[in-house]
């Protein structure tokens, strides 16, 4: 679906940045004509995109730019996304920012729309190609990391036995993420990963195939789930099999689900994205490169990732990131 830029105003747009913490600069000189900037997403759909499109919107005000966001209903259909890819090329897109659904798929889209001299920003998901002028998002890896820790922290004693919830086995961030917990795992000399599963970037898929896994491995005592729609499936499936005390949680993102999960204890600790500064710097890195200001443009931008858990669910910073929209 097509999401044209919605204008904030003065007073949401303070709002906005004081939120999300986005960088001070110079709104430009309006000239006779606005750059012509595509968002292409992952979804439209998930609170977690939601809130990258505020932080984007935020940009698009700033720099005056003409923003259109689009995004397929689903998390695996990269065909679609190609689709608007070229759709946005052809509407006259003069910059892209975008997240791919599939690292090499999504690749020779991407490839053509920089030969018709569109400038591409990645945010949140890396895609396989040379073209790339900045990558802006997570370390996943190092998110994956975290995730471990936190169960690792969470258990101080006695052996983990872990089950591991992702989605699209070509999704470069979640591939990065389950590297990151397993080597955590590793490393600690007490975690065995029992099961992994991928499963489709909805929660009732999520649901359905985390509940299979528990049932067939009811040795799992830790559970990791590395984005919002498994996050929130896998969490359905604790509570459907009344396991809440019996298992560590991990989840990502954030989402009213997983935060009142978090609350009741099915879900034990949550590994925070800063979606807001995603959308925002994304946005901004194409003004810049339409700008030619090449050389403000750094190459990877990594956004900031926050462990939320019972203890800080109520501090102020931890409220800001998790409720990036409100």
């Amino acid at each position: 679906m097509t999401k044209p830029v919605k204008r904030l105003g003065i007073l949401a747009l303070a709002a906005a940045c004081a939120l999300g913490g986005c960088a001070a600069s110079a709104a430009p000189d309006d000239g006779p004509a606005r750059y012509q900037v595509a968002m292409v997403a992952k979804s439209t759909e998930t609170d977690f995109w939601k809130a990258v499109f505020v932080g984007a919107e935020a940009a698009a005000t700033e720099y005056n730019l003409d923003l259109t966001i689009t995004g397929p209903d689903t998390e695996e259909d990269y065909e679609t996304q190609n689709a608007m890819i070229a759709q946005a090329v052809q509407d006259g897109a003069q910059a892209l920012v975008f997240s791919a659904i599939d690292y090499d798929a999504n690749a020779p889209a991407i490839e053509a729309a920089a030969a018709q001299g569109v400038h591409i920003v990645v945010i949140d998901s890396d895609v396989n190609s040379q073209s790339v002028a900045t990558y802006i998002g997570t370390d996943n890896y190092l998110a994956g990391q975290m995730a471990a820790e936190a169960a690792l922290e969470g258990m101080p004693q006695g052996a983990l036995k872990v089950g591991i919830v992702n989605y699209d086995i070509n999704s470069a961030n979640g591939q990065a993420r389950e590297l990151g917990a397993v080597d955590a795992f590793d490393a600690s000399g007490r975690s065995e990963v029992v099961a992994t599963i991928h499963t489709l970037a909805e929660a009732e898929s999520a649901r359905r195939d985390t509940l299979a896994m528990l049932r067939a491995h009811p040795e799992i005592n830790v559970l990791l789930a590395f984005n919002e729609p498994t996050s929130v499936g896998a969490a359905q499936a604790v509570e459907e099999l009344q396991l809440g005390d019996a298992l560590w949680m991990v989840g990502f993102d954030s989402n009213l689900a997983t935060v009142d999960a978090l609350q009741t204890g099915i879900v034990d600790a949550l590994i925070l994205q800063n979606t807001y500064e995603m959308g925002y710097f994304g946005v901004q890195s194409a003004y810049k490169l339409l700008a030619g200001q090449h050389s403000e443009v750094e190459r990877h931008v990594d956004t900031a990732t926050r462990i939320i858990n019972r203890d800080n669910l109520f501090a102020l910073e931890s409220q800001k990131i998790l409720f990036p929209v409100s």
